[in-house]
């Protein structure tokens, strides 16, 4: 767990990435009792080795982890593992838990200066094809982009004809924010993987983002000004294993 200093060319290979594995899990009790979710396993193989291991798959393998709860846990077993093959180095939220927007922001002296970079969930298992992603966010010239699908959920965010963002959506509550007015929109599911710009880090602190807060605030805020766009890859694989049920489905899906 050392410092990075590759200096490769932009393009999957060259890129970083970091996985949000800090959380409480308090969804995933009785597991995260005594244990972080993200060691939680799926087929022998820990949620944490799994993202890492998709992201070797997509060429990249540089590679930043937050942690928080049961932090020693996190980082013994990369230790052990030797980052499975990967260069990781970890963000320490030991002291506040940050979600994924102030997580990001308090990594930032880890990723290399002025270099797009991944972000992903640890709890979100997926094949999305990153290149893909990336060739997508190029085309489009983008500031952010991130996978979609149409599955079903209680929080969506809306897009127009475009792909572009425009708002988010709770169905159960009826709350709506809207960044950006448009005739159609369409409502798609966050899938938690995720290619940015290295100016986000500079935008979210002219728009004061601190401490705690999440990324989807951060969209949400810059939507209106900014190119932020959602690439649909429904028919890819992805499970949330958001509750202990999930294990059992996701084992049924990545083997």
């Amino acid at each position: 767990m050392t410092r990075n200093d590759n200096n490769s060319p932009s393009g999957v290979g060259g890129m970083q990435a970091m996985i949000f594995s800090a959380g409480l899990g308090t969804r995933f009790k009785p597991w995260t009792d005594k244990h972080p979710k993200a060691l939680a396993i799926v087929n022998g193989k820990s949620l944490l080795q799994r993202n890492i291991e998709y992201l070797q798959q997509n060429g990249i393998k540089d590679v930043i982890i937050n942690v928080h709860h049961f932090a020693e846990q996190v980082e013994n077993t990369i230790v052990e593992n030797d980052g499975w093959g990967s260069n990781i180095l970890v963000s320490d939220e030991r002291d506040e838990l940050l979600d994924t927007g102030g997580g990001l922001l308090k990594a930032k002296e880890l990723f290399n200066p002025g270099e797009r970079f991944i972000t992903c969930n640890v709890d979100i298992l997926t094949d999305l094809d990153i290149s893909k992603l990336i060739h997508f966010h190029e085309e489009n010239k983008a500031l952010i982009s991130f996978g979609v699908t149409d599955r079903q959920t209680s929080r969506y965010l809306l897009f127009d004809k475009n792909d572009r963002l425009c708002g988010w959506r709770n169905i159960k509550t009826g709350e709506e924010k809207l960044k950006r007015k448009d005739s159609q929109l369409f409502q798609k599911a966050y899938s938690c993987v995720v290619v940015f710009e290295y100016t986000i880090f500079r935008l979210m602190e002219e728009n004061n983002f601190s401490g705690k807060f999440s990324l989807i605030d951060v969209y949400l805020k810059l939507a209106a000004n900014h190119l932020i766009m959602g690439h649909d890859h429904s028919g890819d694989r992805l499970v949330d294993v958001g509750k202990p049920e999930s294990v059992a489905v996701a084992e049924s899906i990545f083997k």
